[in-house]
């Protein structure tokens, strides 16, 4: 297994991690300069050796925030390995495309990773999230590593929306982030997982969202280069031809219920989407519940009207608003069309019908 990722993990020189041929990769994403292999990563551990360092591995999209994410990442370097020392193994793999971060995240765990940290947006800590786990399951370390504990989850927001970073209250601040990695206090957070009939589960640590939000956020993905921005660009466009539509949900495996006239429907593992926007404002990813929020009947200005309410989470007292607290729901299109969206974490997953669970406590993260 391990020569499948020869070309997808990416260990600066002297890394733990048995990569036969890391040059592969370092050709295309090279070092800065002043990273020596004696001060870099994933020293292999001696058994002489007294005390065992921590070994991270931080995921970085380079292109990410329109290539913002690599450059403030490279600024960065300096001040993470003079924090760490010689306390820490540091390993950075870069991105290559969408998905890679699962594979990265996947091999890193397998290969006994104390954490595996996300340095980008909210697409990439999606993407690594999924990397924890494999076939419906949570990916272990191999036997033959040493890992005293389970691999951590850790986060540097650097990319164009960080909205699972605002519901636990931190700033967009790399340094603030680096020193949190550094104390390595962990919690229990809970994983949204989506499944469908004849499909694989799909996971996610933020919000999932059907239906026009859903919509907007495909449409939003395409002008990243306009940042934040992007997210207006894409309801806008969304708007453009949007009917609401009935929908049937089943709620904590109970009894089918018809939605009817449905704007949108958002599943919030946590508080925030669309770059700021509080949306299903009483979600707490360590309550082993998910808060879900459904809009109905709105039209265009109700959206002009509330949007306010929306960003700062007061729209719970509007008409045609409701919230309730769930473990699992099922949603499904009435009339059987086939083009109710669905995302998670901003990520297109498709369309209805699908079923989304919560696992509690299923990852500890670096708080």
């Amino acid at each position: 297994m391990i020569s499948h990722y020869t070309h997808l993990l990416a260990p600066v020189a002297g890394a733990r991690f048995p990569i036969p041929h890391p040059s592969l990769f370092r050709s295309q994403t090279p070092m800065a300069s002043h990273l020596s292999p004696d001060h870099s990563v994933f020293h292999g551990l001696s058994s002489s050796s007294p005390v065992r360092r921590r070994d991270l591995v931080f995921v970085v999209n380079p292109r990410g925030a329109n290539g913002r994410t690599g450059v403030e990442w490279k600024k960065l370097l300096p001040y993470l390995q003079s924090r760490f020392g010689s306390d820490c193994n540091i390993c950075e793999s870069f991105t290559s495309g969408p998905s890679h971060a699962i594979d990265i995240t996947r091999e890193a765990i397998r290969e006994g990773a104390d954490a595996v940290i996300a340095v980008g947006g909210d697409g990439t800590l999606h993407e690594v999230v999924n990397g924890f786990f494999w076939d419906g399951k949570p990916v272990v370390a191999n036997q033959k590593t040493e890992a005293i504990h389970s691999t951590a989850l850790g986060l540097i927001p650097l990319g164009t929306g960080s909205d699972f970073a605002r519901t636990l209250g931190w700033k967009n601040d790399p340094r603030e982030a680096i020193e949190r990695i550094a104390r390595g206090v962990r919690s229990r957070i809970d994983v949204g997982v989506i499944s469908r009939e004849g499909e694989g589960s799909h996971y996610f640590i933020n919000v999932a969202d059907i239906h026009l939000s859903a919509k907007a956020g495909y449409y939003a993905s395409r002008y990243k280069k306009f940042g934040n921005l992007c997210y207006v660009i894409g309801a806008l466009q969304a708007f453009m031809g949007h009917r609401n539509h009935d929908l049937r949900i089943k709620v904590n495996e109970g009894e089918w219920q018809t939605c009817s006239q449905v704007t949108a429907l958002c599943v919030g593992n946590a508080k925030y989407f669309g770059g700021g926007m509080k949306i299903t404002p009483n979600a707490d990813p360590r309550s082993g519940s998910f808060e879900v929020v459904i809009l109905q009947d709105f039209k265009w200005y109700d959206f002009l009207l509330k949007l306010h309410k929306l960003y700062n989470g007061t729209h719970l007292s509007v008409n045609n608003v409701t919230s309730r607290s769930v473990y699992t729901i099922e949603v499904d299109d009435i009339s059987g069309s086939g083009n109710i969206f669905i995302q998670s974490d901003g990520e297109h997953l498709g369309f209805l019908p699908r079923k989304l669970s919560v696992l509690p406590a299923a990852i500890e993260m670096i708080c």
